[in-house]
């Protein structure tokens, strides 16, 4: 696991400079600690910030093949790095060290572009073929691992972190409006956009390569879309255990200590089951709980439970709402605001992670696989919804639930804030349905919120969410409901939303995080289980339940679901009231030129009278206010890793 960056020369045959490459990398060194390389050549700069995972000693970056003509800088791991040596091996490949990097250059020498089939693994990856002038650049099938990238006029960067790339940027660092519209609906910038403009992240599945004939991108991989296979409930039991328990075995390979996440959900909690039946030791665990008036998002009772029941060395980080301080230095890590508070917590039980473990495994994707969030659930029940007379369903429900208080941080709030999206979005077809469940600011509160003048229009651009999430649903009609959802969301939400923050924020501890659940050949069959094992009635991850429900207690098997997010909706009313004024007071948001400012006062208003639940909104415009302030203004995030009120409870 590393940071790696790069430069290639797109006019002239020049040698970059080398002070440069170390520019970007001083930049990110926080990726990786223990050790830094270069190579820089005609045409040509690799470079890389090393955490030393496998083959400590021996596994230096940049590697080349045995002539020196092909070099790579790789960021990840190939988790089948074993065999694939064998079978170069046998082709008469010599190996200089033990690195699972090393196959890359070798594999490429066999199959050339057509690498990417035989990798199983987490990677951004860079490779310079000398004797074509090539660059190729390549992110894994779901995006595991960021790329960026800016093409300039004589050159093109490329980085695992924006910051890399704008450290010898001259590119003026200008707001791409477009993408700043699809964060406010989404929470997230999708790719290939970021919100700078002329920057872009390679799209995951894809490679890039860059030669005299210029500048291509090609799509390798593609979330596969069924059909559904038709078998008994126990077969498909005994398939998906088999494959989580191999999912696991092959992350578990590592030079270096690791751990588990542990929220007490049913995701942390299989692995960490997993992890314990493969290994036979106990497995260091880490957890994040919350207490007073915030006990609603505190899991640690349930963490609690799995950790005594599997024996594991358990440390525990319990988290006190002074965070403003720290905010500024998250979206310094972060790069790209997002409107998911389970960046903070994501961060904290990293750093409480990284004080005795490199190697963290996550739960981060069974959601995803398996059906477990309420907007699949709406998706099922839409169908016998429809039955009801079409005055109770239009008028009647609405008008009563929209009527009714909705906040996250109570159980029976929270329920009626999701009926009350299930029931507005009803009458709607699959795609206006599923950005009623995901939008944030919809159209109509777009055009409120900004300015006059400034819209889409004057963008010119086609929005993303009319047309490449339309594109993403009708390209496989035949799935169904529920996994047509999920398909959706494989492409967009868990590569640039959970996945996006989960690398941001475990690296910035100097942490590698693996996901069993988004291993590629578990997607692959999860794909083919048929929506009506994964969510069976209102039992959302039905299936995924009964694979674990030997190995996990009952308690965990049959608790109510909770995001692993923070009481941000909580902690805007207090805490962060204070902060809340100096980013997004009306002096400041007419000096950023962008929002009504009446607009934004009215949602804080209403939001701390609790009329209305505006976490998600306020919290899109708090993260977006501290990016420009840092990647557009060049404010110093500052040191904030000093300030953050929470204690530390070791070993249980």
């Amino acid at each position: 696991m590393c940071g790696i960056y790069g430069i290639v020369e797109l006019t002239e045959h020049r040698k970059p400079r080398e002070e440069m490459l170390a520019s970007m990398g001083e930049v990110v060194v926080h990726r990786g600690p223990d050790d830094f390389g270069h190579y820089c050549a005609n045409g040509i700069a690799l470079g890389m910030r090393r955490l030393s995972i496998i083959d400590i000693a021996g596994g230096r970056q940049p590697i080349s093949n045995e002539d020196k003509t092909i070099w790579v800088i790789c960021n990840g791991e190939i988790y089948n790095f074993k065999e694939l040596r064998a079978q170069l091996e046998a082709r008469g490949h010599v190996f200089a060290c033990n690195s699972d990097t090393e196959v890359l250059v070798h594999l490429y020498e066999e199959e050339g572009l057509n690498l990417f089939p035989r990798l199983r693994g987490m990677f951004a990856f860079a490779l310079w073929d000398s004797r074509r002038s090539r660059l190729v650049l390549a992110r894994d099938r779901l995006g595991k691992k960021p790329l960026y990238i800016l093409k300039e006029s004589h050159r093109l960067l490329f980085a695992s972190e924006l910051k890399s790339i704008l450290e010898v940027s001259h590119a003026e660092r200008a707001l791409n409006f477009p993408a700043l519209e699809e964060y406010l609906a989404l929470g997230y910038v999708p790719a290939p956009w970021t919100l700078l403009k002329g920057v872009e992240k390679l799209l995951p599945g894809h490679y890039m390569v860059v030669d005299r004939d210029g500048v291509r991108r090609q799509q390798y991989w593609d979330v596969p879309a069924g059909p559904e296979e038709q078998r008994s409930e126990q077969d498909w039991i005994e398939r998906v255990r088999e494959k989580l328990l191999e999912s696991v075995r092959i992350r578990l390979v590592s030079d270096a200590p690791l751990g588990a996440f542990l929220s007490g959900g049913i995701d942390s909690s299989a692995i960490v089951a997993a992890m314990s039946r493969l290994t036979g030791q106990p497995v260091k665990t880490y957890s994040i709980g919350f207490d007073g008036e915030d006990r609603f998002y505190n899991e640690l009772p349930y963490a609690r439970i799995v950790a005594k029941a599997f024996a594991t060395d358990h440390h525990e980080i319990i988290v006190r709402p002074e965070i403003a301080n720290l905010l500024p230095t998250l979206l310094w890590h972060l790069e790209e605001p997002l409107a998911d508070s389970a960046f903070v917590t994501t961060y904290l039980v990293s750093r409480l992670a990284g004080q005795s473990v490199k190697v963290i495994l996550s739960g981060v994707g069974g959601d995803e696989l398996f059906g477990g969030y309420r907007r699949y659930l709406g998706a099922g029940l839409q169908q016998y919804y429809r039955w009801l007379p079409n005055v109770v369903r239009t008028r009647w429900l609405p008008g009563l639930i929209s009527a009714l208080p909705q906040d996250r941080h109570s159980a029976l709030k929270n329920y009626i804030r999701y009926a009350d999206a299930f029931v507005n979005s009803a009458a709607l077809d699959p795609v206006q349905r599923y950005m009623r469940y995901s939008t944030i600011f919809s159209r109509g509160e777009q055009q409120q919120l900004f300015k006059s003048g400034l819209s889409r229009g004057t963008a010119g651009a086609t929005p993303f969410t009319s047309t490449v999430m339309a594109q993403y649903f009708e390209r496989h009609p035949g799935l169904g409901g529920l996994n047509q959802l999920i398909y959706v969301d494989l492409k967009t939400s868990l590569a640039d939303d959970l996945l996006a923050l989960t690398d941001k924020m475990t690296m910035a501890a100097s942490l590698e995080c693996r996901a069993p659940f988004v291993d590629q050949e578990l997607v692959d069959l999860s794909t083919r289980i048929p929506g009506s094992l994964k969510i069976r009635g209102f039992r959302m991850k039905y299936l995924l339940k009964e694979v674990v429900r030997p190995w996990l207690p009952p308690e965990i098997l049959n608790r109510r679901k909770r995001g692993f997010g923070a009481p941000m909706g909580a902690w805007i009313r207090s805490a962060l009231a204070p902060l809340i004024e100096a980013l997004l007071s009306e002096e400041q948001v007419r000096r950023r030129g962008l929002f009504n400012a009446a607009f934004i006062r009215g949602l804080i208003t209403r939001h701390r009278a609790q009329r209305a639940d505006y976490t998600d909104h306020l919290l899109t415009l708090i993260n977006f206010e501290l990016w420009c302030r840092i990647f557009l203004d060049r404010e110093d995030p500052g040191d904030a890793s000093g300030v953050m009120g929470f204690q530390v409870t070791e070993a249980m």
